[in-house]
């Protein structure tokens, strides 16, 4: 199911656009959300000029009725392929980028590398207590790739998020515990502690993980 919508999202990109205006009604902020989530569903493609044209002859093909210059059912499995392979690529670069990210962020004043291979840069200090494991947390954060990318911000959505240390990622449960409420520090996360060789969603394979967090509250 969740592929056929993502398929009828995608469609829309062929839709001619109109007007570049800021979205104001509450339909138009809907629609201009169904572009990012289009786009995050395309990057794994991490796509050049000339290929995103392709994939437009082919949506424009496809909505206006012409016959395709493919066989679509015959490339199912190949577009899945495609995508398997630009995602591991994608994670082979990165990892060669967050080596020498990594190096460098060690010798930053201040910076603390645990035995797990986290590194721990405090950017505020709290003045309240430190979470334990078991304990609840309420945070503000942003995560990126080494290169800047960002996959994730609770800034952005406007909503501080709140969840069980002992329920994330092992980089997160290790590095919380190092910062006090009211602090704010940012967490470099080797693929070991965070999502592995797997990723997730937006998060190629073998990411090193980039996390500035805001420790707001230990609730209660």
């Amino acid at each position: 199911m969740q592929r056929v919508i993502i398929a009828i999202l995608i469609a829309l990109i062929a839709t001619p656009v109109f007007a570049a205006e800021e979205p104001k009604t509450e339909e138009q902020k809907t629609l201009y959300a169904i572009g990012t989530v289009i786009a995050r569903q395309l990057s794994v493609f991490n796509l050049t000029p000339s290929e995103l044209e392709l994939i437009k002859q082919g949506l424009t093909d496809a909505v206006s009725g012409k016959k395709p210059l493919v066989d679509e059912a015959g490339y199912t499995a190949k577009i899945q392929e495609l995508a398997t392979a630009r995602r591991n690529a994608q994670g082979e670069k990165l990892a060669a980028e967050a080596k020498e990210y990594v190096e460098k962020t060690a010798k930053e004043k201040g910076a603390v590398k645990a035995a797990s291979g986290m590194i721990y840069l405090p950017v505020k200090d709290g003045s309240g207590t430190s979470p334990k494991a078991t304990d609840k947390v309420k945070v503000n954060y942003r995560g990126t790739l080494v290169n800047g990318q960002e996959f994730d911000s609770s800034y952005k959505r406007g909503q501080a998020a709140e969840f069980p240390l002992n329920q994330v990622i092992p980089c997160w449960t290790e590095g919380l515990q190092m910062m006090k409420t009211g602090g704010k520090a940012k967490l470099i996360c080797p693929p070991e502690i965070a999502y592995g060789k797997a990723g997730s969603g937006a998060i190629p394979p073998n990411a090193t993980l980039v996390f500035e967090v805001e420790l707001l509250d230990i609730v209660k």
